[in-house]
C-alpha cells in the first residue's frame, strides 16, 4: 500500500493538513474494494482527485474511468447519457447509443454533483447500485454492468433529503464510505504552499519571473475566507502573475484582487415566520397582499357603517374590536376623531342622508357591493407596482430592491423580464 506522501506526489496534491491527509488515507484504504464512495466538500476543494486515487489503486485500474458532471447535462437527456437509448426512443434518436454505464463496464464512473440528478434518474441509479441492472431508454431488455461508482457533491445531503430533492435510500447506498475534504479556510498552513505552487506554474507558463508575497500579503492570504477554495486561489495567483509589474506583492495590492477582503462575510441566517413556512418568495408576497386587502375591506365596512348610521358612538360600540385592529387600542378607547392634519372629514350632504335612509336594504347591499367591486385589488398589478416603486427608490439597483422586497435577486430579475420593465 502506497503512503499518503507518495500518493500526494503522484497526483499533484499539495498540503499537510491533518484533515486532508485523513481523506487521502480513507481513499487508499477503500480503493481495493468495490464499495461505493461519496466525496463531500465545498465547490473548488479538489473533490475530483479522490475518485482518481481510488480508481488507480483498485483492481479496475486497467478498465475505463469516466467522469460525469451531472449538473451540466440537461434533465431531458441525462438518462440517455448514463444508460443509453434505443433507435427511435425519442425525437432525434436516429441510432442506438451506449450509455456511460455500458461503456465503463469493468471500470469506474465518477458522478460529480450527484445531488443535481433528477428524481427519476435517481431511481435508475439505485437499481444499478443494488443489482448492477439497467434499462436503456426505449428498451425493455434488462442489461447488466459491473462498475464502481464514486460520487461527489457540494450539497448538504440531509437538507436535500428533507426537501425531497434527493432519495434517502440512494444516499445511504452511495455513502457506504463518505470522504470529506475540508475547505481551504480550514487549511491555514496549506494556503501559502498552494499559492507558491500556482505562482511557480504560471511563471513557467507565461515565461516571466515568479510572483511572491510580502509578509503582510501572506498574512492576508491566510486570513481570507476563500469561498471559492483552491479554484479561487489559483485564479488570484494567475491574475497577479499576469497583471502585476512588481513581482513582490504586498497586502494593499493583494486586497484589490480579493472580493470583500476588508470585512467578514455575513452569516447566513434562516428566516422563520410565525405564519408558517413558505416555499418561495411569491407566496410571501401574496400573503402580504391578502393581508392588505383584508385590512382595506375592514376599513370600507367601517366607513359604510358610518355613512349609514351617522352615529359614531353607536358604530364604535358595535365595532370596537375592528377599530382596535385598524387604529390601535389607544384610539379605540378614546374619542373617535380623525387625526389632525392627516384626514379631512367631508360632511355628507343632507339629501344623500335621506337617500340612504329611504333606500331599501337591498339597495344598500348593492351600493356596498359596487364600492367593493370598484376597489378590488389585482395581485399582479400590486406586485408590479411594488417592484416599480422599489426599483425607482434604489435607482434601478436590483440587489437593493430585492432585499427591500424580501425576494432573491434572481426572482426579481425574472419578474422584471415577466413584466417587461
Amino acid at each position: 500500500m502506497e503512503s499518503v506522501q507518495a500518493i500526494k506526489q503522484r497526483f499533484g496534491i499539495i498540503g499537510n493538513d491533518p484533515k486532508l491527509n485523513r481523506a487521502i488515507e480513507k481513499a487508499i484504504q477503500v480503493a481495493p474494494t468495490d464499495i461505493s464512495v461519496l466525496v463531500t466538500g465545498e465547490s473548488g476543494v479538489g473533490k475530483e482527485s479522490i475518485p482518481k486515487i481510488i480508481h488507480q489503486l483498485s483492481h479496475r485500474k486497467h478498465g475505463k474511468y469516466i467522469a460525469v458532471n451531472c449538473g451540466a447535462i440537461p434533465e431531458g437527456t441525462i438518462d440517455s447519457e448514463l444508460f443509453g437509448h434505443e433507435k427511435g426512443a425519442f425525437t432525434g434518436a436516429t441510432q442506438t447509443r451506449s450509455g456511460y454505464f455500458e461503456v465503463a463496464d469493468g471500470g469506474t464512473i465518477f458522478l460529480d454533483e450527484v445531488g443535481e440528478l433528477p428524481l427519476t434518474t435517481q431511481v435508475r441509479l439505485l437499481r444499478v447500485l443494488e443489482n448492477g441492472e439497467f434499462l436503456k431508454v426505449g428498451s425493455s431488455k434488462v442489461q447488466k454492468t459491473d462498475v464502481r461508482i464514486v460520487a461527489a457533491t457540494n450539497l448538504e445531503m440531509f437538507e436535500a433529503i428533507k426537501k425531497e430533492k434527493f432519495r434517502e435510500d440512494l444516499y445511504y447506498r452511495l455513502s457506504t464510505v463518505e470522504i470529506h475534504l475540508p475547505p481551504l479556510r480550514d487549511r491555514h498552513s496549506d494556503i501559502h504552499l498552494l499559492f507558491r505552487k500556482f505562482a511557480s506554474d504560471f511563471a513557467l507558463k507565461y515565461k516571466m519571473p515568479t510572483i511572491k508575497l510580502a509578509d503582510d500579503g501572506v498574512n492576508m492570504l491566510q486570513k481570507y475566507r476563500w469561498n471559492g477554495n483552491i479554484r479561487q486561489l489559483r485564479n488570484v495567483a494567475e491574475q497577479l502573475s499576469v497583471l502585476e509589474q512588481t513581482r513582490i506583492v504586498n497586502a494593499e495590492t493583494l486586497r484589490s484582487y480579493l472580493p470583500n477582503s476588508g470585512k467578514n462575510l455575513p452569516a447566513i441566517v434562516e428566516r422563520k415566520t410565525n405564519d408558517g413556512d413558505f416555499s418561495n418568495e411569491r407566496e410571501i408576497l401574496y400573503k402580504v397582499l391578502f393581508d392588505m386587502k383584508s385590512d382595506l375591506n375592514d376599513l370600507k365596512k367601517l366607513t359604510l357603517e358610518l355613512m349609514n348610521s351617522g352615529n359614531t358612538n353607536e358604530v364604535r360600540e358595535s365595532h370596537d374590536e375592528l377599530i382596535q385592529k385598524i387604529y390601535g387600542e389607544e384610539t379605540a378607547h378614546s374619542e373617535f376623531k380623525a387625526p389632525s392634519g392627516e384626514m379631512e372629514v367631508i360632511p355628507i350632504p343632507e339629501h344623500t342622508h335621506h337617500q340612504i335612509e329611504n333606500s331599501s336594504q337591498e339597495d344598500k347591499y348593492h351600493f356596498a357591493e359596487e364600492i367593493q367591486e370598484e376597489e378590488t385589488l389585482s395581485l399582479q398589478d400590486k406586485e408590479l407596482e411594488l417592484i416599480k416603486k422599489s426599483l425607482e427608490r434604489h435607482n434601478g439597483k436590483r440587489k437593493l430592491a430585492a432585499q427591500e422586497l424580501g425576494i432573491s435577486e434572481r426572482t426579481l430579475y425574472r419578474k422584471i423580464k415577466q413584466y417587461d420593465l
